[in-house]
């Protein structure tokens, strides 16, 4: 399944066309949306993405159970500004009474797992959402979470907001994170799937993207040219090769990608005939020279 993200998307968009692209994304399957408030951390963003997003969902039609609501909780001034203050202010904005899961987004330093775990574990009981999972964590925090969720009866982090792409691949696929996927602990919710635009041919980026874990942006962008090539080769487009490549790992449940344009909804759409019609061995088998990340740390220590 695909997620629609709400970073630098429903705020880039005329509003006809994001209700019109909110319908579309339910008639393809796709209503599954990652919003987020952008009020916090060192380059707080306070936009408005997510006020845009209420709006034209309800104006799109859709019936609140007809759509999946993942929400996001900031652990930059946590826990000055805790949890509840936190859903409360993203639920009120997007117009819902609850979301269906959360992501506890990543941090700098050290953690109190413990109490992000019994926090969490508070918003449950409040029925403000069911399910939640970790964004980029050290996997020695997410491993504790898991363990302090599982003694003390509170439910687990159950998936996993990772970068992974054609072209970084550690952190998912590394010795590290890989056995919780494996053993179906966790599942991956794949990001930053075309490292800003670049592997989609923005070589360029004219807005803000994400980090550039490893410093090897540079190489990546020479690397559009073979991903191009690969693509053509499947009578794809590299949209279609970098959603497809994640979804032929078996752990992924759904990739995040934004979109501003619904011809960029369709083709995005498209990589699941591309996978069904080529197959999971034979398109990892194709781009495996593409993976440029494998020194880098896999533990979520970068």
């Amino acid at each position: 399944m695909l997620s629609l993200g709400s970073w630098n998307t429903w705020d880039r968009m005329e509003f006809d066309d994001a209700v019109s692209l909110i319908a579309r994304a339910a008639e393809l399957g796709c209503a599954f949306f990652d919003v987020a408030h952008y009020n916090m951390g060192p380059h707080a963003e306070n936009a408005s993405t997510d006020l845009i997003f209420g709006r034209a969902v309800r104006e799109a039609g859709l019936a609140r159970a007809d759509w999946l609501y993942c929400g996001k909780l900031w652990l930059w001034d946590y826990p000055a500004t805790g949890f509840t203050q936190q859903m409360e202010t993203s639920l009120e904005r997007v117009g819902v009474e609850r979301a269906d899961m959360v992501v506890v987004g990543d941090y700098i330093g050290e953690l109190d797992v413990e109490r992000v775990v019994t926090d969490v574990a508070e918003q449950i009981e409040a029925g403000r959402f069911t399910t939640w999972g970790v964004n980029n964590w050290r996997y020695r925090d997410l491993r504790a979470a898991i363990d302090i969720a599982r003694e003390r009866d509170l439910v687990p982090p159950s998936f996993a907001q990772l970068k992974y792409g054609l072209v970084r691949r550690s952190m998912a696929e590394g010795r590290y994170y890989a056995p919780l996927f494996e053993s179906g602990e966790l599942a991956l919710q794949a990001s930053d799937v075309f490292e800003g635009g670049i592997l989609v041919g923005k070589l360029r980026p004219d807005r803000k993207i994400g980090a550039d874990v490893g410093g090897i942006r540079k190489r990546i962008t020479a690397s559009y040219g073979e991903v191009r090539r690969l693509a053509d080769s499947f009578g794809a487009t590299p949209a279609q090769l970098g959603i497809a490549f994640c979804l032929a790992n078996p752990a992924t449940a759904n990739v995040l990608i934004g979109v501003s344009r619904a011809a960029q909804l369709e083709d995005n759409a498209g990589a699941v005939a591309l996978l069904e019609r080529v197959g999971a061995p034979e398109l990892r088998r194709a781009v495996a020279g593409l993976w440029l990340d494998r020194e880098v740390a896999a533990d979520g220590t970068w």
